[in-house]
């Protein structure tokens, strides 16, 4: 099923402000719905969550509704999702919580190709625990990340296997189900991170080996908020540091201190956006999605629609239509970055999300993010976290590289634009850059 980009666009308010934004991977914009639901939630009659009055009854509503549609994303049991304010603060937790029980002998193994957060809490967690980390490597020449290469990384000794979904540098997606396989059959764990995958395809945490899948809404239309979702009976074998007073039940007694309530409604009105983008009179996804004047059994995470019963085979549908999408713009912009001459692409699998990093021969690559900066094309430049990647690849020590990351509200005129403006960047003289800046 096609998607309707012109509708989908007018459901971004900041879209109108006239930027090129091409850095989905940093963070994308917000959808309507999810600023709604955010400002709702805020102007409503909340405590904390309780069962002596209305207000503290609301806010649990919100909190598991919050569960019920993380799951629903990315296909996993609403017990176990635990939120917390970011993908690294909520793998420190877990990365802590697990290596009390390491010790001398024990391993972790991390890649090159991941997102720091998915790398230096099992590094820093690892050394506390005296564990030893090995490390699998990237094919540099192909920016893949050779699955073959776990077989001989995990033993029986392998506490946890740390692997990213999707590269948030180059957007090569690694064989993750072959390397859980290796890492299940030596009795390890896996820790998957999906920050950047979440948003551009359909994801089952089952079918992908994820014992624990970490991910943040303000990547795929919400607020700065993340979860990490594992099945309810692994996080009863853990037990985190936390407050005595603080619940004790799973998932509660992973989150610490009172929850944003606001932007779990907006994590909410985000799946439910997602949801609808193939399909956006389906659903109970309303502007606030938190039923205020609802009887309880009627209210968020009750299930009590077809519709909202629905929910996880609708964003399957879309994400399905999201991903044909925008691969058809990567290889767009893939092929016309790679007919620039001047310009290098870093290497990526064939199977990747819409995220290529490239940089222009004799610009340091902040120079080019501010020059296309400059004409209202939004991009990174940097290692962006992926300091591994980048250090491995002989690139962050001379400023890692340029990234344009698509998103599904990205258009063809936009790739367009890009291609035009780099090529437009190497016919300038110095006096022209400068004239710019």
């Amino acid at each position: 099923m096609a998607l309707d980009i012109a509708r989908i666009r007018a459901g971004y308010p900041a879209l109108a402000e006239g930027f090129v934004h091409l850095d989905g991977a940093g963070g994308t914009q917000v959808a309507e719905p999810v600023v709604a639901a955010v400002a709702a939630a805020m102007r409503s009659a909340i405590a904390n969550r309780g069962n002596v009055s209305e207000p503290a009854r609301r806010s649990g509503e919100v909190v598991a509704a919050a569960r019920s549609a993380v799951a629903d994303l990315v296909g996993g049991d609403p017990g176990g999702v635990v939120f917390g304010p970011s993908a690294t603060a909520l793998t420190y937790l877990v990365a802590r919580t697990l290596a009390q029980g390491w010790g001398p002998g024990d391993e972790v193994v991390v890649s090159r190709l991941d997102h720091d957060a998915n790398v230096r809490p099992w590094v820093q967690a690892a050394g506390a625990a005296g564990a030893r980390v090995r490390w699998a490597e990237v094919d540099l020449r192909t920016g893949e990340l050779p699955p073959a290469q776990y077989a001989e990384l995990v033993g029986p000794r392998t506490r946890v296997v740390a692997v990213t979904a999707a590269s948030n540098a180059v957007g090569t997606v690694p064989a993750v189900r072959e390397i859980a396989d290796v890492a299940h059959a030596a009795g390890a764990l896996t820790y998957v991170d999906g920050v950047h995958a979440t948003a551009h395809r359909p994801t089952d945490v089952t079918a992908l080996g994820a014992d624990f899948y970490v991910t943040s809404a303000y990547k795929w239309s919400g607020p700065h908020y993340s979860a990490v979702v594992a099945d309810p009976r692994l996080w009863e074998t853990m037990h985190p540091a936390k407050l005595v007073p603080s619940p004790p039940q799973v998932p509660d007694r992973f989150e610490y201190g009172t929850l944003s309530f606001e932007l779990l409604a907006g994590m909410t009105a985000a799946v439910d956006h997602l949801a609808g983008l193939t399909n956006p009179g389906a659903g109970s996804g309303t502007v606030t999605g938190l039923g205020w004047s609802s009887a309880p059994s009627e209210g968020p995470g009750a299930g009590g629609g077809t519709a909202e019963l629905d929910r996880r085979a609708r964003v399957v549908t879309s994400m399905t239509a999201a991903a044909a999408y925008e691969d058809r713009l990567a290889d767009r912009l893939a092929a016309g970055l790679a007919a620039i001459g001047g310009v290098t692409v870093c290497p990526a699998a064939a199977d990747r999300c819409p995220t290529i990093s490239f940089r222009v021969a004799g610009q340091p690559p902040a120079r080019t993010a501010g020059l296309l900066g400059e004409r209202g094309i939004c991009v990174s430049s940097g290692d962006y976290y992926a300091a591994e990647y980048f250090e491995a690849a002989g690139l962050r020590a001379t400023g890692g590289a340029v990234r344009a990351s698509l998103y599904h509200y990205t258009t063809e005129d936009e790739v367009d634009l890009l291609l035009d403006a780099v090529g437009a960047l190497l016919e300038m003289t110095d006096d022209d850059k400068e004239s710019v800046r």
